[in-house]
């Protein structure tokens, strides 16, 4: 500690203590710096004391109340009280042992009434638990708990690995959820860009043979205005040879080799324009029955 002394006097460090003894008895406590002793009236320095803050390490293993053998690890802050530094002095000859013997106390009282995930939640209130007795019992002896700090609480290792699996597991399976949702939302937001799709692809068709129907009667309309005696059927006769004609000519003109067999004749176009005058007919026709 850096404390010298000799027969007569002695010199006592910062943040030490000296306990003065005079013919065998305690007499008083000497603070820091340089004392001098009578030898012939039988002074003497016993002893000197630190005063600073000590640590103690535990360990302590115990089981929970769940059958789980732990190890605890427990860090003390101590220290010697100056002004009880005599009791420190002569009531314990090894303190380190005594408080490390109340530690395992409290600890192995207190642990096995709880589970594991306790311990692990409430390390806080042991550590507290600890500090009150100790506080309680050394301060008898001259000693001050500054604090107690749950370092580390360790489980059997196959424990550990158990503890582990199931976290694992667990977030395995919150991941798979997660997905799930995904691939669900993914599926949804297909469906619905597939039907507006083909909402818009319908709408599209339907503008163009609303168009084509209106080109079709604009001219019919200037066709019979501009050519007396004609008919609507002639003029439509007329309009599906010319569209005849020009699919056929873009059959020939594409690039692909497509090899499609249509009937060919002026016979076999007034039968497809008979078809298509027939299928509205018709389409009249029950238009009618329904509205009677």
């Amino acid at each position: 500690m850096g404390n010298t002394n000799c027969i007569i006097g002695g010199c006592i460090d910062q943040a030490s203590v000296g306990v003065v003894e005079r013919w065998g008895r305690f007499e008083h406590i000497a603070e820091p710096g340089c004392h001098f002793f009578n030898p012939l009236a039988g002074q003497w320095l016993a002893g000197v004391l630190s005063t600073r803050i000590n640590s103690l390490e535990v360990k302590i293993e115990t089981k929970t109340k769940d059958n789980v053998f732990v190890q605890l690890i427990c860090s003390i802050q101590y220290r010697v009280v100056k002004t009880n530094a005599d009791d420190a002095f002569y009531e314990l000859q090894n303190p380190r042992e005594q408080i490390q013997a109340y530690v395992f106390d409290v600890v192995r009282a207190l642990v096995p009434m709880m589970t594991l995930d306790a311990l692990f939640e409430q390390k806080g209130e042991v550590a507290k638990s600890v500090l009150e007795e100790l506080e309680k019992v050394m301060g008898a002896y001259g000693y001050s708990i500054e604090h107690i700090l749950m370092v580390d609480i360790i489980p059997d290792p196959s424990v550990r690995k158990a503890m582990n699996e199931i976290n694992a597991a667990q977030r395995l399976q919150l991941a798979s959820v997660y997905k799930g949702e995904a691939e669900k939302i993914l599926q949804v937001k297909r469906a619905e860009a597939e039907a507006e799709a083909k909402y818009l692809g319908g709408v599209g068709v339907a503008r163009q043979r609303q168009a084509i129907t209106d080109g079709l009667r604009e001219n019919i309309m200037n066709f019979s205005s501009k050519v007396e005696g004609t008919s609507s059927k002639d003029i439509m006769d007329l309009i599906m040879i010319t569209q005849y004609f020009d699919t056929m000519r873009d059959l020939g003109s594409s690039s692909k080799n497509t090899t499609v067999f249509l009937p060919h004749g002026p016979g076999h176009v007034r039968d497809i324009s008979d078809q298509i005058r027939n299928g509205l007919m018709e389409a009249s026709s029950a238009r009618v029955s329904d509205g009677v």
